[in-house]
């Protein structure tokens, strides 16, 4: 069995986006440990009063859409009364004890397969800073944000299904870490490093422009000084991409650390169900666990 909760405050205007937004992403650590979710509790916090209960009503109708695309059931939940409003999951699932995928079962020579594209956590501050038009069609954010929320919305079931597929034993998925955050995490958990190919790493349109206007996510000077320690950076790209590399992300994709033997298949597979298969970087021995070496 595979346990798992996670709710945040709204990230997007629309309440059944939002919605589908926090059960897609509720749902990805059963995913990323290789898992089919089985059922989910709704769990919430409500300014009563304050936000008609009918909004609410579109919320889990946009999270219940996602879980039953993803074959799981909502069987209930529990509502409380908040100063803002929040939604999440508790999703449990099960996977075989033959085909767990953790973080801490890399191997020297693994390549790092990324699913989707970074850059959720600027868009959505942008989005909290600029006017509504902003988004509509014409505006500044509207091809970012489209791009973000079809991403955040899309659920890690495929690219976990060609990871089984192909035997990968390790994966983690990209959320409030940052890349680098969860990069670090699983190389140090493997007992190894990473070694991260910055030109590679696939992100979301607008997002360096987004970023050299100011639009920095209150978390992304956090997961820095979570991974500053950690940087190796002899080719001098760090100073010039860390803001991206460390954008906290919601409903992220899952980096896949694969066979290099089975690399193309992986990566043909990947697209062949819709979906991004970037190859950002590869595990390598260290003497210092949990080293990212920026290239």
């Amino acid at each position: 069995m595979v346990a798992t909760v996670d709710f945040f405050t709204p990230i997007v205007d629309d309440a059944r986006t939002w919605g589908a937004i926090a059960a897609a992403n509720s749902a990805s650590d059963v995913y990323a440990m290789g898992g089919r979710p089985l059922f989910a509790l709704n769990v919430a916090a409500w300014p009563r009063g304050v936000i008609d209960f009918d909004v609410l009503g579109d919320v889990l109708e946009g999270a219940g859409e996602v879980a039953t695309s993803g074959g799981w059931v909502v069987v209930g939940g529990h509502t409380v009364d908040g100063a803002e409003p929040m939604y999440g999951m508790s999703v449990v699932g099960e996977v075989h004890p033959d085909r767990i995928m953790t973080n801490n079962a890399g191997r020297p020579g693994d390549v790092m397969i990324l699913t989707k594209a970074i850059g959720t956590g600027i868009i959505s501050t942008a989005l909290k800073r600029l006017d509504h038009a902003a988004i509509l069609p014409g505006g500044r954010l509207h091809a970012g944000y489209e791009a973000a929320v079809a991403l955040m919305t899309q659920l890690n079931d495929r690219a976990s299904r060609v990871a089984q597929a192909f035997g990968v034993r390790c994966a983690t998925d990209i959320t409030g870490f940052g890349l680098t955050g969860h990069l670090h995490k699983l190389a140090k958990a493997s007992g190894l490093a990473a070694v991260l190919n910055v030109n590679d790493i696939p992100y979301i349109p607008d997002t360096p422009a987004l970023l050299a206007e100011g639009f920095v996510p209150g978390g992304t000077h956090r997961n820095l000084e979570f991974v500053e320690a950690e940087i190796d950076d002899a080719a001098g790209l760090w100073d010039a991409n860390r803001l991206l590399l460390a954008d906290p992300q919601t409903s992220g994709g899952l980096v896949l650390c694969v066979k290099r033997e089975q690399l193309d298949e992986v990566v043909a597979a990947l697209l062949a169900e819709g979906l991004t298969g970037s190859v950002i970087g590869e595990l390598t021995d260290t003497s210092e666990a949990g080293r990212l070496v920026i290239r």
